[in-house]
């Protein structure tokens, strides 16, 4: 929005700076986070007196059912808020990808927000049926990304990390063969659904998801810059996304708004996000992997999330055909919970193991 207002208006000193991504971004940041931060107070004020707690499960650690009880959820609302206005503020709106991006998080935020709704008006843990949270994070996945991949803006084709100029193309993957981007659309709807629900494991603890979220989300800031540049894609030997560089801004944003949520959100947390903010923000990072054409690398920049999806996926696996349990308790955090790790630890632990992920992810910028 103010793309448009200042750079069309020549009148107007210093205009022309709006037309820069990196001071968009910049301030996209500090947009989102002013904003969330000031929602908070009066979010957690209105909440409480409405007694909208976050249901805590009676089979989870004991602690949970000490310090948790009495804690309002729902601060989603209060983040997706941050980085919504921070994106209509200082994103191009005419850019393809910011309305994918802002689709997907509007989406999964609204069936997040029907489950936590769900939950907190029955005063159970049971919110939107497993089936049908599932269906509607498919059915939103991939009319985005078919709508996409329609009109041109997706390509079916996946960049490999560690190589260069390396592509798998599902329109020319066998020779003679019809056009098989039917399938490229329901693998990067996967990711979506796959990321979303990874997000939505891993916030179990204070402080816990947010992390990992917003080194996630600063690490695509710097891949859609440089995918969207074309002399920083060539000299890297990664893909030249034209206009991805947009999604810098949306992902700045998520930062920006995830340190607002993180002031209140930290050990002990005075609010949590619940599903209307681990669904969204999962499914956001998800289709930005996608649109800068970085889907594998975000298994690594992501990896927290896939160790807790996995945890879980052993743990009911394992039961299920001997019988018994490989973790003490699932998802994998809890799991530390239980053999006697403080929860302070267990976050800050998984923090830096996040942190040297996407490090290590950064890294594949030079090797190949």
């Amino acid at each position: 929005m103010l793309y448009w207002l200042f750079t069309l208006s020549e009148s107007i000193p210093g205009a022309n700076v709006f037309r820069y991504t990196s001071f968009r971004a910049a301030w996209g940041l500090i947009t989102a986070l002013g904003f969330a931060y000031m929602l908070f107070p009066g979010f957690i004020r209105w909440m409480n007196r409405r007694k909208v707690d976050q249901i805590i499960r009676s089979d989870g650690p004991e602690s949970h059912l000490l310090n948790k009880v009495g804690t309002p959820t729902m601060g989603g609302v209060c983040l997706l808020a941050g980085v919504v206005v921070s994106s209509l503020l200082w994103a191009r709106l005419d850019n393809p990808y910011t309305l994918m991006t802002l689709t997907v998080l509007l989406g999964y935020g609204l069936i997040g927000f029907v489950d936590d709704w769900k939950k907190v008006m029955h005063k159970s843990s049971d919110g939107l049926a497993g089936r049908w949270k599932l269906i509607w994070q498919v059915l939103i996945g991939v009319g985005t990304i078919g709508v996409g991949w329609w009109f041109g803006w997706l390509t079916p084709d996946i960049t490999l990390p560690f190589v260069k100029d390396v592509t798998i193309d599902f329109a020319e993957l066998w020779t003679g063969a019809p056009d098989l981007g039917v399938f490229y659309v329901l693998g990067a709807a996967f990711i979506l659904v796959a990321m979303s629900n990874g997000v939505n494991l891993t916030d179990g603890l204070d402080g816990l998801a947010i992390g990992p979220v917003m080194t996630t989300a600063a690490t695509y800031a710097l891949l859609a810059y440089l995918a969207g540049r074309v002399d920083f894609s060539a000299y890297l030997g990664i893909a030249h996304v034209e206009q991805a560089g947009e999604l810098t801004i949306i992902c700045v944003a998520l930062v920006g708004a995830g340190l607002g949520f993180l002031w209140y959100n930290a050990y002990p947390a005075q609010i949590f996000m619940g599903d209307v903010g681990s669904l969204s923000l999962g499914g956001t990072l998800g289709i930005i992997a996608v649109c800068t054409k970085h889907e594998i690398l975000l298994a690594v920049v992501g990896g927290i999330f896939v160790l807790e999806t996995l945890s879980v996926i052993l743990q009911v696996g394992s039961f299920k055909l001997r019988g018994k349990r490989i973790f003490a308790m699932a998802p994998i955090h809890h799991h530390y919970e239980k053999i006697g790790w403080s929860e302070p630890k267990i976050i800050v632990r998984f923090w830096i193991v996040s942190i040297v992920l996407a490090m290590i992810a950064l890294s594949t910028l030079k090797l190949r």
